[in-house]
């Protein structure tokens, strides 16, 4: 099969299209063709090399799957051959999506929800199961609480918002002037231009001095340590954010605020919670942009770009299918959606 190998730590130019052995599934797991993939901040980190001590090289890294199951393994009871699944793989713990196949336990697969295609599923597994674990288990947002997300036009920030909203919330983000009109798609009730505005001062006037109930961080740098200025007492702080510089947190200690680091763990039921909410109109990722599984470098380097125009995920179409790309992608080639 085909996949990109990462043979060294570094740049996207790290990568390389390799032929390597076709994965066979063993006791509990299910052997996936994979259609299509995405990319997250998570997976430049991983390249580039933040994780040396987890990620053994050469790898296949990558953290989406939308595809067919082909096989299943002895004692797989929950998925049969032709069955449609998405997951994201167990991270730091075999191999990654960037490839033609994938082997995993059936206990972290899910049934892909109908609506979706493989390129919108494989936007969302990852992302999808990180903002519900921040939102609903560790900040646990509810009905008639306010947030703020950061970065709302983000892979992460753009789901956090629809999420937030089926709960029941009242959302203000923070985007660039670009960005209102998306932002507001996605149900935002407040939008802050950061470049212009002072999120603090906006939220301060907006709630009459009261705060946010919840501050989800997708951006890091000062966020830690400036959220108490918006925050409500009793107010929830989440992050999921590597965060290496040291932060002030003496103004959360007087909201009694509580502060939660999320890295998302992997199973079947935040996927089906998912499902719920999609199959409801509640939720629906956004793919931005597609690229071939050849030109996955090129997709690295345009997100890591600070300036790289995008709302919402890019996708990387594996499997070259008619119901994936309505125009068949080339070498060098994306399409911006």
């Amino acid at each position: 099969m085909k996949a990109m190998l990462l043979k060294s730590f570094g740049g996207p130019e790290s990568f390389e299209l390799n032929d390597v052995p076709k994965p066979v599934p063993g006791s509990g797991q299910v052997l996936v063709r994979v259609h299509a993939t995405s990319i997250n901040p998570l997976d430049y980190q991983v390249r580039r090399g933040d994780y040396p001590d987890l990620v053994p090289l050469p790898t296949i890294t990558g953290h989406d799957v939308s595809g067919v199951i082909e096989d299943v393994g002895p004692g797989v009871t929950a998925f049969a051959p032709g069955d449609e699944v998405w997951y994201t793989p167990q991270i730091f713990d075999g191999q990654g999506s960037y490839a033609e196949y994938h082997v995993a336990d059936q206990s972290i697969v899910g049934k892909k929800p109908a609506s979706l295609s493989h390129l919108e599923a494989a936007s969302l597994s990852l992302v999808g199961g990180t903002v519900w674990e921040a939102l609903t288990v560790r900040a646990e947002l509810k009905v008639g609480e306010s947030i703020l997300v950061h970065g709302g036009a983000g892979g992460v920030g753009h789901v956090a918002i629809q999420l937030a909203k089926a709960i029941g919330a009242r959302v203000f983000t923070t985007v660039r002037e670009a960005n209102f009109e998306f932002a507001q798609s996605m149900g935002a009730d407040v939008i802050i231009d950061y470049q212009k505005e002072d999120y603090v001062d906006i939220i301060n006037r907006e709630t009459d001095g009261h705060g946010v109930d919840v501050v989800f961080d997708t951006i890091g740098g000062n966020t830690l340590s400036r959220s108490p200025d918006a925050l409500a007492q009793l107010g929830r702080v989440v992050s999921i954010v590597d965060i290496a510089q040291p932060q002030n947190l003496i103004e959360a200690w007087g909201k009694n605020a509580s502060y939660h680091f999320v890295f998302t763990r992997q199973n079947r039921g935040k996927l089906d919670e998912l499902s719920t909410l999609i199959a409801r109109g509640q939720l629906r990722p956004h793919v931005g942009a597609v690229y071939s599984l050849a030109d996955l470098p090129l997709a690295h380097a345009r997100l890591e770009s600070p300036n790289n125009g995008l709302q919402g995920k890019i996708a990387i179409a594996v499997a070259p299918s008619s119901h994936l790309v309505s125009t068949e992608l080339t070498s060098g080639e994306s399409h911006d959606l």
